[in-house]
């Protein structure tokens, strides 16, 4: 590994912990950012000299500080911070400030920094865009990319968050214990939306927006650090890593939507699979189920699953209505709706979602999954229709792309009288 990468791996890695810390010393994010990107420029200078120092996160965090308060104290024009060669050997304060930031300090340090970046007067889309900024450290042109707007319209979202931040004039002190919750799911919810966005890349997006995915897991691990005890957290972690595993068999050569049964189960991450099987058997060991465990614990089902006809039908069905009793949802219904068609044929499974229309009547998988249950009907007039919207509707190409397969289908296998409706 040549210095750069070395180096840039160790400051992605130290980043959380450091700018929460500087936030800690200046209470405002703006200049704990400043200082964090002055701290990384002195790195790349003296660490490739000098070598990694004892601990990264505590250079960081003097070496920010001390950059910072010297611009105070030139603006006063006081004494300068001491040359570049006597602040690259750091070893007995670095090892002072080591021992002072040990892990209980440097958990409430970023705890605080998420909470602050998930903070309930924000919009989602703030704090989406706030956290990958601030926590993650990815660019305002990579998160605009991502979310495919300018970089002027993000540079804005992110200065309107920053400017939210600051007027709520807070305390910068950890939450208490029921806040704590609160914002927690806060936080597990932005991250998980983190991994949406990427996850629903398709085509050209995917390459733009699928880093997106990697981000989430690795702040879903972060934050797994801090609540170790914690099964929802577990379950978020194991969840996004059953369903990261299967990116490299999701699409075709030529960027086309694969269905879970037809996907190539050995293109499979098996290392991804294995660390969400563990995470999600510790956390049911827990006994305190929660929506991220349950759906951890569906996917960990198709990922058990050697093929798809081995797949425990009965007991996702089962998971679903955990899933609807905990966190009611016409999405969940709908997907359980496909269960049903497995367990017991598409009329149950029509049934079940046809009372949801009302409030699905936006949205491109629920006239999927209709019209793809009309055509196992042989309803065929209205499984056209019901592709048709779900065209009209798609979010991507290759969504569009794989309803017009569908509609290929039907045409090829449809007779001129087999358009008569089939009640």
């Amino acid at each position: 590994m040549n210095d750069l990468a070395w180096i840039d791996a160790a400051l992605t890695a130290a980043r959380p912990q450091a700018v929460a810390a500087l936030l800690r010393y200046f209470r405002n994010l703006d200049a704990a950012e400043e200082a964090f990107q002055e701290a990384c420029l002195r790195a790349l200078r003296a660490w490739p000299q000098n070598g990694p120092p004892r601990d990264a996160v505590a250079w960081l965090i003097l070496v920010g500080r001390n950059t910072a308060i010297d611009a105070t104290r030139r603006q006063r024009k006081q004494a300068p911070l001491p040359a570049e060669e006597l602040i690259s050997d750091l070893d007995d304060a670095e090892a002072d400030l080591a021992d002072r930031l040990d892990g209980a300090q440097y958990r409430d340090d970023v705890l605080r920094l998420l909470f602050i970046c998930c903070h309930p007067d924000l919009p989602a889309t703030q704090q989406i865009a706030l956290a990958l900024r601030i926590v993650s450290g990815l660019t305002v042109k990579q998160i605009a990319r991502a979310f495919l707007v300018s970089e002027s319209a993000m540079e804005q979202r992110i200065t309107r968050a920053k400017g939210r931040i600051a007027e709520a004039d807070l305390t910068f002190e950890t939450p208490g214990a029921s806040e704590r919750a609160e914002r927690l799911a806060a936080v597990a919810a932005m991250i998980y939306l983190v991994f949406n966005e990427g996850y629903s890349a398709s085509g050209a997006e995917v390459q733009a927006r699928g880093s997106l995915c990697d981000e989430a897991i690795r702040l879903a691990r972060l934050l797994l650090r801090l609540f170790q005890a914690e099964p929802e957290i577990m379950g978020l972690t194991a969840l996004l890593l059953l369903q990261h595993a299967r990116a490299a068999a999701r699409f075709d050569g030529d960027g086309n939507i694969v269905l879970l049964d037809d996907q190539d189960r050995k293109a499979w991450n098996p290392v991804m699979i294995a660390e969400g099987l563990a995470l999600i058997d510790k956390a049911m060991r827990h006994q305190r189920p929660g929506p991220y465990q349950v759906q951890a614990a569906i996917a960990a089902l198709h990922a058990r699953a050697p093929t798809p006809q081995d797949t425990d039908w009965t007991q996702i069905d089962l998971l679903y209505a955990t899933l609807e009793r905990l966190q009611p949802s016409p999405v969940v219904t709908l997907n359980r709706a496909v269960v049903v068609a497995k367990l017991r044929g598409p009329a149950d499974a029509l049934a079940m979602i046809e009372p949801l229309a009302p409030r699905l009547s936006g949205y491109f998988y629920y006239f999927g999954v209709t019209g793809a249950l009309l055509l196992q009907l042989g309803r065929n007039v209205e499984a056209r229709a019901a592709f048709d919207r779900a065209i009209g509707l798609a979010n991507s190409t290759a969504e569009a792309a794989h309803i017009r397969m569908n509609l290929d289908r039907l045409l090829r296998e449809s007779k001129p009288a087999g358009d008569a409706v089939a009640h």
